[in-house]
C-alpha cells in the first residue's frame, strides 16, 4: 500500500504530477527546474529506459548537482552523448522525439501558449515583453505529446491569449493539421489548482483533476470560459513519501521544489555559500539512494 506524504510543497506536487505523466521507453526533452526533476524523478521510479535530451544539446546526462540552467555545464556532466542543440532540436522537428514540458504565462481552451508579451486590457498596447519561446515552439510543434505547466489558474488561464507562442491546438478540430504540424498537440496542462485534459473530439480543455484541498467549483470560477468537467473527475492522487524523499534529494536545498531561492534572494553574505555547501552534502547521500534503483 502506498504511504502518501502528509507534508509537501506545491511545487513538489506539481513535479510528481508531472513524472506520473512520462512513459517508460520515451525520448524527451525536459528544460531546466520541473521538467528536469520530473524527468529524473520517473527514471528512478517508473520509467527507467527514458532518454532524456536537453536544448543544450545533450542525452541523457546525470549530474551529481542540480542544474540552474539550460547552459549550465553541469548539464554534459556523465551524458551518454554530446551532438548538440542543433541535432537534438532537428530530431524533435523529424517526429522522433515522444515528449515535450513548456510552461508559458498564459493558456487558452485549446491549449495554446503565450510566453511572448502581455497586452494591455484597456488600450490593446503591450504591457509587458516576456522572456519569448526559447524551444518552446519547436517542442510544441513537433513532439508527439506535450506537457504544459502553469503556476496558477486565475491568472494564466485565458479566453484567448494575447499571442500564440507555442501552438496548442489553435482553433479547434484540423488546425494542426491544416498548418502542417507534425506533433500531436498538447495532452494535459498541469496547474497550481488541478490538472486538465483535452477533449479528443472538440480539442477543448476539460478538467480532470483538483488537487487537495481545491475544489471543482473553486477551479470553474477562476477560468473565463464555461469549463468543462470529466464525469469522473476526481482528487489527484498526492505524491508519496518516497518520492517526496527522492525530491529532497535531488534538490536539497529546495532551488525549485521549496523555498531555496531565497537563499540566493536575500544576499547576505554566506547565503550562496550556505546554499552551496547543501548541495556538496547531497551527493553523497543521493548516490546511494538512486543505487536502490539500478
Amino acid at each position: 500500500m502506498k504511504k502518501y506524504a502528509k507534508d509537501y510543497t506545491l511545487n513538489e506536487l506539481l513535479v510528481v504530477t508531472t513524472a506520473k505523466v512520462i512513459h517508460d521507453y520515451e525520448t524527451l526533452i525536459a528544460g531546466v527546474g520541473i521538467p528536469t526533476l520530473a524527468a529524473s524523478l520517473a527514471g528512478i521510479t517508473h520509467a527507467k529506459n527514458i532518454v532524456v535530451t536537453t536544448e543544450w544539446g545533450t542525452v541523457n546526462p546525470n549530474p551529481r548537482r542540480l542544474m540552474f540552467s539550460v547552459t549550465d555545464t553541469t548539464v554534459n556532466e556523465r551524458a551518454v552523448a554530446l551532438p548538440g542543440s542543433q541535432v537534438i532540436m532537428n530530431d524533435m522537428q523529424n517526429g522522433r522525439l515522444d515528449l515535450g514540458v513548456i510552461g508559458g504565462a498564459q493558456v487558452d481552451r485549446y491549449g495554446n501558449v503565450n510566453s511572448t508579451m502581455i497586452l494591455d486590457r484597456e488600450t490593446g498596447g503591450l504591457k509587458t515583453m516576456l522572456p519569448g519561446s526559447g524551444g518552446a515552439n519547436d517542442i510544441a510543434t513537433s513532439a508527439k505529446r506535450t506537457i504544459i505547466i502553469m503556476r496558477s489558474t486565475r491568472r494564466c488561464f485565458v479566453e484567448k491569449v494575447d499571442y500564440i507562442t507555442s501552438p496548442g491546438y489553435l482553433d479547434g478540430p484540423g488546425c494542426r493539421e491544416k498548418y502542417g504540424m507534425p506533433g500531436g498537440g498538447p495532452e494535459i496542462v498541469i496547474s497550481a489548482e488541478g490538472t486538465f485534459r483535452f477533449d479528443p473530439e472538440t480539442k477543448e480543455m476539460y478538467l480532470a483533476t483538483y488537487h487537495p484541498g481545491v475544489s471543482v467549483e473553486e477551479i470553474r470560477e477562476m477560468v473565463p470560459w464555461d469549463l468543462k468537467v470529466s464525469s469522473d473527475v476526481r482528487e489527484t492522487e498526492p505524491p508519496t513519501e518516497e518520492e517526496i524523499e527522492i525530491l529532497r534529494l535531488l534538490d536539497p536545498s529546495g532551488m525549485y521544489v521549496g523555498s531555496g531561492k531565497k537563499i540566493l534572494k536575500e544576499g547576505e553574505q554566506g547565503n550562496f555559500g550556505v546554499f552551496l555547501q547543501n548541495m556538496l552534502d547531497s551527493f553523497e547521500p543521493m548516490g546511494r539512494f538512486v543505487k536502490r534503483y539500478d
